[in-house]
């Protein structure tokens, strides 16, 4: 890029001198050599005015000043075409022949710049007077002039390469920067930032690649969470699968058809949450619904009041609202498993899910008759866990809820009860 930018202002450059210049060449030239004319004719009208009366009155003729020398000469031909005083050709050359017809002539005669002046007496030709020049002294002229208008079109052309050079860095240096930064976003570093250059354009671009950085980023962060969460929310319908399964077994003969029906509804159970965290790692964030709780926890209750009924518990639910919360049902139905399960390993007695009105929100109570925790908020912190687990649920409950625009916190420790809030429809 910094190549075609130089190529492209000096070919600019170029082009500009070039219009301008051949026109401005040939005039210069144009200029000096017709100066170099006048000057001939008035040296030719000078001579001829000094010399007229002797011609006219037939006197003898004097040198004309600056006969001889090597550089402008000055002579005097008769209407003949004869040489009578001065330097030049014995005869008439062909610019002295056309001033026969009593008009001033000029033009080139070999390596001469050459005007012939005609002196008339009545309107009849008594002379001519020839002057003449090398056309060297021109051409030098000439030189001189389009030696200058070169350099200073070389000098043109050389600040153009210049301000090109810095204007090629100008613009190729954060776009290298920017490719720079691209390179590593490619080699996984997701931190990178393009730097600010001052371009619109340029700075456009740096802020889209930041944007897809931290795009990707998340969407990594997301699957990662998402293998993450998905091993803790099938831990338990799996380990309880295979609990279900061991006690079909022991004693030997038994009827199974209670534990098939019971690992099949397991089974179900375990293909909802697959389903549920895929939706939720592909969904965008605003698609939210409205949630008809008492369907849902109807739904959601159903397996956990049979695993609860085993260990001597039981699950109440308690409707003290009318109203709909807006969220995804994926994401409630994750957060009140996630809290039923805590539930069940770490709480003791019964379990209460409650549905209330909370001001300008719409609140779900999950209690139970446990001791409580002393950790508080620390519970939520991915990866800290009070009595031996992994720390994963409570968080990604948490986490989940305020994708929906709502809270989750402990809201009373002894007895424990986990306080969903969620935007009301």
């Amino acid at each position: 890029m910094r190549r075609r930018i130089i190529l492209l202002a000096v070919a600019a450059a170029l082009l500009a001198t070039s219009l301008f210049g051949i026109p401005l060449v040939v005039g210069v030239a144009n200029y000096f050599t017709q100066d170099e004319r006048t000057e001939l004719e008035r040296t030719a009208d000078a001579a001829a005015l000094s010399i007229a009366d002797d011609v006219l009155t037939h006197r003898s003729l004097p040198e004309f000043p600056g006969s001889g020398s090597e550089e402008d000469t000055t002579a005097l031909y008769s209407p003949a075409g004869v040489l009578l005083t001065g330097s030049g050709p014995a005869n008439a050359d062909p610019v002295v022949s056309r001033a026969r017809d009593g008009e001033v002539a000029s033009g080139e005669v070999g390596s001469e710049l050459v005007v012939a002046v005609p002196i008339l007496q009545d309107d009849q030709l008594s002379g001519i007077v020839r002057a003449s020049t090398p056309r060297t002294d021109g051409y030098q002229k000439i030189a001189v002039s389009w030696l200058a208008m070169a350099g200073l079109a070389a000098a043109a052309i050389a600040l153009t390469w210049l301000l090109a050079a810095r204007l090629a860095a100008r613009v190729a240096g954060p776009l290298e920067q920017l490719s720079a930064a691209a390179g590593r976003l490619g080699d996984g570093d997701f931190s990178v930032h393009a730097p600010v250059s001052g371009i619109g354009e340029i700075d456009q671009l740096g802020g889209a690649l930041d944007q897809a950085a931290a795009r990707i980023a998340d969407v990594l962060d997301r699957q990662h969470a998402l293998a993450a969460d998905a091993s803790h929310q099938l831990r338990t319908p799996l380990a309880g699968l295979r609990l279900q399964l061991e006690s079909a077994l022991d004693p030997p003969g038994q009827n199974l058809e209670a534990a098939v029906a019971a690992a099949i509804a397991t089974a179900d159970r375990l293909e909802t949450t697959i389903d549920d965290l895929v939706t939720l790692a592909s969904r965008p964030p605003e698609d939210r619904g409205v949630i008809e709780p008492d369907v849902l926890l109807r739904d959601v209750v159903a397996g956990w009041r049979n695993l609860l009924a085993n260990r001597g518990r039981q699950l109440v639910i308690s409707a003290e609202a009318d109203g709909r919360p807006r969220a995804a049902e994926a994401a409630v139905r994750q957060i009140v498993g996630v809290l039923l399960d805590n539930a069940v390993i770490h709480g003791a007695g019964t379990v209460t899910i409650t549905t209330r009105d909370s001001g300008d929100a719409f609140a779900i109570d999950v209690a139970d008759e446990g001791r409580g925790t002393s950790d508080g908020q620390d519970l939520f912190i991915r990866g800290h866990s009070g009595a031996g687990g992994t720390g994963i649920g409570l968080a990604l409950a948490r986490d989940l809820a305020e994708a929906e625009g709502g809270r989750l916190w402990l809201s009373r420790a002894a007895p424990t009860t986990f306080t969903l809030l969620l935007p009301p429809a």
